[in-house]
């Protein structure tokens, strides 16, 4: 049972280590803040560089943890924020991965939410300035610059989630508690996981709960200051933002939940491209299938999201949707579950064309549909 479930950058007060930040602001004073290729578009580049020191590691990927290390370490960098909460002056701190020899990385938006400054420092300890390019808080992702003049940056190639197994060894890169490029290892515990942790930040943004939660579980070891540090996988590649721990004291009791790779390329993709992520949206209600939904709904299956609800004039009601339908499947994907369903759907822009499969009295239909935005637009 998960009591408690924190994003994870650490937060400094005059000096003072003080844990992770919660999502929600907590009010007891007493209690301190808790925190924190493929290619991804024509900005994001595959790259696979390699620090000149790593040349003493494995050469080969497998089972090897010091291949995926070398491969990773020098890409993650140390991310150190300023900034003015009403009437404390605060300095918090987490992670970042660069995707781009030219300096474009990837952190968790509660990392830089309230940032006046951002400071990145590589693992080389060369520090500079970064400019924050854009920020999704219903993801809780965020993507920064920084402008290193002629250099080449390592950066780290960007690898496919959906493809990762349960029960696969990954590593976890990032910068607990100041110690900066640390390096830990673990499985992949389950996947898809929504855990309902970014719910209050999303209405808090826009007075709308917009959040995507389709997790990678681990049981690498994080702690404050993983938050936006990468999820590796063995060959090297970046499956996952490593943000939130589940945990009653603030710091790693087991578990880790990390944004897939393949949300994080169409989000960064987006800020990048239009500072701001193009969000679609199928025009329904889902729900996952329990045992007593099946019974209840006479459903031949467990596997799904069924459809609770549809929003007059949306996308799904367009394309002939009902209440009552199982997606089973997004361009030939296969959907077990709600969450699993909103993460496929938020790879989208308004305007796309997506293909669905459907459940219905016992058949397997297929719909095509156009998705729209909030409004009801198909995007520009």
């Amino acid at each position: 049972m998960y009591t408690r479930l924190f994003p994870f950058a650490t937060v400094f007060i005059g000096g003072l280590l003080v844990g992770g930040l919660l999502f929600s602001w907590i009010s007891d004073r007493k209690i301190a803040r808790l925190q924190q290729q493929m290619r991804i578009d024509q900005h994001i580049q595959p790259a696979a560089a390699v620090h000149p020191s790593a040349v003493h590691a494995a050469q080969v990927p497998g089972t090897n943890f010091e291949y995926a290390a070398s491969r990773s370490v020098h890409a993650v960098v140390y991310i150190s924020t300023q900034g003015s909460f009403g009437r404390f002056s605060e300095a918090s701190s987490g992670s970042g991965v660069l995707l781009t020899a030219d300096g474009y990385l990837v952190t968790n938006h509660h990392v830089v939410a309230e940032a006046e400054g951002i400071q990145v420092t590589l693992n080389d300890k060369r520090s500079f300035p970064a400019r924050l390019v854009g920020k999704d808080p219903h993801t809780d992702l965020a993507v920064l610059k920084i402008d290193a003049g002629a250099d080449s940056l390592p950066s780290l190639r960007m690898g496919n989630s959906d493809s990762v197994r349960i029960g696969q060894w990954v590593l976890a890169v990032g910068n607990p508690y100041q110690l900066t490029s640390t390096v830990t290892t673990g499985i992949v515990s389950a996947k898809a996981r929504n855990i309902g942790l970014l719910r209050r930040q999303s209405v808090a943004a826009r007075g709308q709960d917009y959040s995507i939660e389709s997790f990678i579980q681990t049981d690498a070891a994080v702690n404050p200051g993983n938050s936006g540090g990468a999820l590796v996988s063995l060959d090297g590649e970046l499956i996952g933002i490593n943000t939130a721990i589940a945990t009653e004291t603030g710091s790693f009791q087991g578990y880790s939940f990390a944004v897939p790779s393949q949300l994080v390329r169409k989000v960064v993709a987006d800020l990048i491209r239009y500072g701001e992520v193009k969000r679609a949206f199928l025009g329904v209600s889902i729900q996952d299938i329990s045992a007593h939904t099946a019974s209840e709904y006479k459903l031949p299956t467990l596997q799904g999201a069924l459809v609770v609800g549809l929003v007059p004039g949306g996308s799904a009601g367009r394309a002939g949707l009902r209440q009552g339908d199982v997606l089973v499947a997004v361009q030939g994907v296969p959907v077990a579950s709600a969450s699993e369903l909103q993460e496929q759907v938020a790879r989208y822009r308004p305007g796309d064309a997506i293909r669905v499969q459907l459940q219905r009295g016992g058949q397997l239909l297929e719909k095509t549909i156009r998705l729209r935005d909030a409004r009801g637009g198909l995007g520009s």
